[in-house]
C-alpha cells in the first residue's frame, strides 16, 4: 500500500467512525464459535491451552512471546514472581523465572551465530525504565544507556521504552512507544546511532510507537515495520530512519508486527469501537499477506476492500479481550498473549 497523506487519513477515519454504531450492531449479532479465521487462515481456538495454577505461578499481563530453537515457548509479563513463563507447545510449564521486570513488556529473540537472546524491554513507570540483553536463562549481558545518557533526550523526556528489534549487522532499534514516541537506534556494542518519528500526525511521526519489527521479506533491501497504534497503522522505514509508506488498518488499534514466512501477523488490542463506548473488550489478532492486504482477523470481522481501499475491522466474536502478541510457531499454530484480560494465561489458535 502506498503513501497516506494526513488529510486522507484523517478524513477515511473520521467516515468510518461515523458508520461505527451500525457496523457494530451487525457484529455483535455474530455467534462464538470455536473455529475463527477467514479463507485460508483459519484456527481452532484452545482457551485453556497455557493455564496454570494461579496460586504457584500467577500471571497478570502477557504480553509477548516468541519461539526459541529448541521449539520453547518464551513469555514475557508484569507478574514479577515470574516474569517470564517457558511452556512447551502442549501448554506444559518448562521454567518460569525473573523478578526484576515490574512493567515487563517487550520481548525479542535475537539468534546471534549458535547463540540466542533475549531482549527484554520494561516500560518502567516507576522510573526505571530498561532495555535489556540476556541469556535464554535471564542473566543480563549488556544493559542499553537511557537516551538522556547519550543525549538523545533531555533530562525530563519520558522514556518507557515498549518493544525492540534487531538488525542483520546487530543495530538494535528500541520502540519508545509509551514515551516520546521515538524509534532508538543503536550499535550491536550499545552505543547510540540516531533517533526517528516523535510524536504527532505527520506520515514520519507515531501516536503510541508500540512496536518495531525488521522485515526482510522480498527481494529488496530489509526495512523496518513500525506500529503507530493511535493511528490503526503500520508505518514502513528504511534501517536507517527514512520514511517510506504506511499500511493503514482501519479500525484496529495494532500492537507489533510479527513476520513469519511471507505472512505478517498482530494482535489487535481493540478497534475503534472501544472508543466510541460501545464495547469495553474488542480485540483480534490480524493477518497480512506478502502485499500488505488483510487476508484474516480471527477473532474479527472479515476483511472487506472497496476500491482498493480495507474497510473498517471491528471483533466479531467476543473469544479475546485485548490482543497484546501473536507467537507463531513451526506448525503456524498461533499463540494469543493478552493484556487487561483477567490474568489471563495465552491462548492456542490450531491451524485447521
Amino acid at each position: 500500500m502506498g503513501k497516506i497523506n494526513r488529510r486522507d487519513f484523517v478524513q477515511r477515519i473520521a467516515g468510518m467512525a461515523a458508520a461505527a454504531p451500525a457496523f457494530h450492531i451487525i457484529s455483535k449479532a455474530l455467534p462464538v464459535t470455536e473455529i475463527i479465521g477467514h479463507g485460508d487462515f483459519r484456527y481452532r481456538v484452545h482457551r485453556d491451552w497455557g493455564k496454570l495454577d494461579a496460586r504457584v505461578t500467577p500471571v497478570n499481563n502477557c504480553h509477548e512471546m516468541v519461539q526459541d530453537r529448541r521449539g520453547r515457548l518464551i513469555m514475557i509479563g508484569d507478574e514479577v514472581r515470574n516474569n517470564v513463563l517457558v511452556y512447551d507447545t502442549a501448554g506444559r510449564l518448562l521454567d518460569a523465572w525473573g523478578t526484576d521486570y515490574p512493567y515487563g513488556h517487550g520481548l525479542t529473540l535475537w539468534e546471534a551465530g549458535d547463540e540466542e537472546f533475549l531482549f527484554i524491554c520494561d516500560n518502567g513507570f516507576d522510573n526505571n525504565p530498561q532495555v535489556v540483553k540476556t541469556t535464554l536463562d535471564g542473566r543480563v549481558v549488556m544493559r542499553l544507556a537511557h537516551p538522556a545518557e547519550v543525549g538523545a533526550y533531555d533530562a525530563d523526556d519520558a522514556y518507557h521504552p515498549t518493544e525492540t528489534a534487531i538488525g542483520p549487522n546487530g543495530d538494535i532499534y528500541v520502540a519508545d512507544g509509551y514515551g516520546s514516541q521515538w524509534i532508538l537506534q543503536y550499535a550491536i556494542d550499545g552505543s547510540f546511532i540516531r533517533k526517528f518519528g516523535g510524536r504527532g500526525d505527520a506520515d514520519h511521526e507515531f501516536q503510541t510507537a508500540h512496536g518495531v519489527c525488521i522485515d526482510a521479506r522480498g527481494e529488496g533491501a530489509p526495512t523496518l515495520v513500525c506500529t503507530s497504534r493511535a493511528h490503526n497503522a503500520f508505518k514502513r522505514y528504511s534501517l536507517m530512519g527514512e520514511y517510506l509508506s504506511t499500511i493503514f488498518l482501519p479500525g484496529a488499534f495494532v500492537c507489533r508486527a510479527v513476520i513469519d514466512d511471507d505472512m505478517l501477523y498482530s494482535g489487535v488490542c481493540w478497534s475503534r469501537l472501544r472508543y466510541l463506548n460501545q464495547t469495553p473488550d474488542s480485540g483480534f489478532v490480524t493477518i497480512l499477506d506478502s502485499e500488505d492486504r488483510v487476508v484474516s482477523n480471527p477473532g474479527g470481522t472479515q476483511p472487506v476492500y472497496e476500491d482498493g481501499v480495507l474497510q473498517l475491522m471491528v471483533q466479531a466474536e467476543p473469544i479475546f479481550n485485548h490482543c497484546h502478541d501473536v507467537c507463531v510457531d513451526r506448525d503456524k499454530n498461533l499463540y494469543v498473549c493478552q493484556w487487561n484480560a483477567n490474568k489471563s494465561y495465552p491462548i492456542k489458535l490450531e491451524r485447521v
